[in-house]
């Protein structure tokens, strides 16, 4: 697997009238474990959306190297109906393939879907209605349907927000072993603790770029930063 470059140039994006990022650009490298910091409202995830090509935005983003598909997506929460009758492995049936989910999966989506919820560690909650699953439970099971099929480009917003201290270490297991085998990973971080431990560099946004480089820089940078605040 090679995962992408992923290119932000001159990145400028208004909700409301409200400038919401102003003239971003920086580059994540090839392969990189990326971790996007910042305080809430700063930007991050209004970024990770014009990438996804969701949020209207001026500059340009683009990927280089081979042709990126899939590219995985891991929202900080999602917003539902809890009364729509779907079951997990009916929201697992909705991606990774092109016929309707009512349908069902394939056999091959099923087998892979199956594959992807016991790596998230939770491999027998097909059968259970989505809209029932704790915040931890639902976290997981975006995190499997992120992972079918197995993509080059993986987005993460906050993935581990509240989830159990066992539920964050299975999380960085899995991204770290994604990484490991040249998937490019961009993480919208709040925890510099963990950032510190598995990002290869960050880029630290508060509607504009205000810090870009390796992760150990950026953690010493954000102590600086603390210790002047106070």
């Amino acid at each position: 697997m090679s995962g992408p470059t992923v290119v932000f140039d001159k990145v400028s994006l208004e909700l409301g009238g409200v400038r919401v990022l102003d003239d971003v650009s920086f580059q994540v490298d090839a392969g990189a474990m990326h971790c996007l910091v910042g305080p809430n409202g700063s930007g991050k995830t209004s970024l990770v959306r014009s990438l996804l090509g969701q949020m209207p935005h001026s500059g340009q983003i683009w990927l280089t190297g081979e042709a990126v598909r899939p590219v995985g997506y891991v929202p900080q929460s999602l917003e539902f109906d809890r009364n729509v009758p779907m079951t997990v492995d009916d929201v697992m049936a909705l991606v990774g393939q092109r016929r309707p989910a009512f349908f069902g999966g394939s056999r091959r989506q099923r087998s892979a879907s199956a594959a992807a919820l016991k790596r998230t560690g939770v491999p027998d909650i097909g059968r259970r209605p989505f809209g029932a699953l704790s915040g931890g439970e639902r976290q997981r099971v975006l995190l499997a349907q992120a992972l079918t099929p197995i993509p080059q480009l993986l987005i993460l917003d906050e993935p581990t927000a509240g989830i159990d201290e066992a539920g964050v270490r299975l999380v960085e297991e899995v991204v770290s072993d994604l990484n490991a085998r040249g998937a490019t990973i961009i993480w919208i971080n709040h925890d510099l603790d963990q950032v510190a431990r598995l990002a290869h560099s960050v880029t630290v946004i508060q509607r504009r770029v205000m810090f870009h480089g390796p992760a150990t820089d950026a953690v010493e940078w954000a102590s600086f930063r603390g210790k002047r605040a106070a």
